[in-house]
């Protein structure tokens, strides 16, 4: 058996011949594809505008440059994700202050969210909600905790193109759709549902958050004869705030569109893997999994609970299956210690991270594979 690592890109001829039609364009970089991509995620994501970028922690800093996160800015995040969710806000001087999982779903307690809105005397500026592997958060319960306390929302769904969720009022709603998030991001690195390489796309309903943020990628400058304060000619640009270059290439975008053409198919396959995986360890009293609704999981992420964690990983790999750990908690991360979070300030989030293991999903995983680390994994737990 070859090497089953837990994420792996599918590239086909479709996407190699993409990329080599772009190369061959008059346009690498600030063409055409840029907002075809841009068009067609966001009709696959059911949002008004999208915002191509170089990557997902590109799309959270502007994000949070957009919103105004400054060093007076205090904003809750799960300690449950990877680093750039919080990181994003530091960027911008801004403070973090973490809340506990819900142990079930290992989403942000949003219980606890509201107790520590109720109990703090700090103002409060947002909330970054994670998908965590595929789940979506409940938007809606975020929104009216949020419009409680006039705070804005950033949907970090890396983990959940394609993911949903039902409000109360039995619509579905699509990550990403700023339905109730004033913006949401998405990640195209490799192990990801939609792969460019490196490259990352923020969605909004909002139109002033939309131009701004098309100004902030590309050094604050704008193009726009309606929005400069002067004009000297065809040539004429003005750099209106500080911003980056943080910038799609096309032929990374001419790979997503044709990614985005498979986007349903690559999640219908890991569906079917997170339901075999399902079956499979259902009844075992040593194997506990997220709780969720098949049919709105995005299933970035296959993640299950063992109590003897690092055995299960060495013997895993000594079988040449390469499952990895999601996540370390941020607060115990030597960067926010120094701001005094400790061990023991997140009981729930620091037990999943002792048990937790993110197993093989991808779309190409074939059936022997699958049928493989299942046995392997049901060889150690029952032994």
């Amino acid at each position: 058996m070859n090497s089953i690592p837990y994420g792996r890109q599918n590239i086909t001829q479709e996407d190699i011949d993409a990329v080599v039609t772009t190369l061959q364009s008059d346009f690498l970089t600030q063409g055409p594809k840029i907002k075809d991509f841009e068009d067609g995620f966001a009709e696959y994501v059911g949002a008004r505008y999208a915002v191509a970028v170089s990557n997902g922690t590109a799309a959270l800093h502007l994000c949070a440059l957009a919103l105004d996160v400054d060093k007076k800015s205090n904003v809750i995040t799960t300690p449950i994700t990877f680093a750039a969710s919080a990181n994003c806000i530091r960027y911008c001087g801004g403070q973090l202050t973490f809340v506990d999982i819900d142990p079930l779903t290992i989403l942000l307690d949003l219980n606890q969210v509201e107790s520590t809105l109720k109990k703090s005397r700090k103002q409060y500026a947002g909330i970054v909600a994670v998908d965590f592997a595929g789940l979506p958060v409940n938007l809606e319960e975020v929104r009216q905790i949020a419009s409680k306390y006039g705070l804005w929302i950033i949907e970090d769904s890396c983990h959940a193109p394609g993911g949903y969720f039902t409000d109360s009022k039995g619509v579905v709603q699509t990550c990403g759709n700023g339905e109730y998030a004033d913006l949401a991001i998405f990640s195209f690195h490799p192990v990801k549902h939609i792969a460019t390489g490196e490259g990352g796309m923020i969605t909004t309903n909002d139109e002033k958050l939309y131009n701004r943020l098309l100004k902030l990628r590309t050094h604050g400058i704008t193009k726009d004869p309606s929005l400069m304060l002067e004009n000297h000619g065809g040539w004429y640009m003005e750099m209106q705030e500080l911003g980056y270059n943080y910038r799609l290439t096309d032929f990374q975008a001419a790979l997503g569109l044709t990614q985005l053409k498979r986007a349903d198919l690559g999640l219908a396959r890991r569906r079917e893997i997170a339901e075999q995986y399902k079956n499979a360890f259902e009844g075992q009293q040593s194997i506990k999994w997220q709780s969720s609704v098949i049919d709105g999981h995005a299933y970035h992420l296959y993640v299950i609970q063992v109590a003897d964690r690092l055995g299960l990983y060495n013997h895993l790999k000594k079988n040449n299956i390469y499952a990895q750990i999601h996540y370390i908690p941020c607060h115990l991360m030597p960067y926010y210690k120094q701001f005094g979070w400790k061990k023991g300030d997140m009981p729930h989030a620091e037990r999943y991270y002792e048990q937790c293991i993110s197993l093989p999903v991808y779309p190409t995983l074939t059936d022997d594979e699958l049928n493989f680390v299942i046995q392997t994994i049901l060889e150690y737990t029952n032994e």
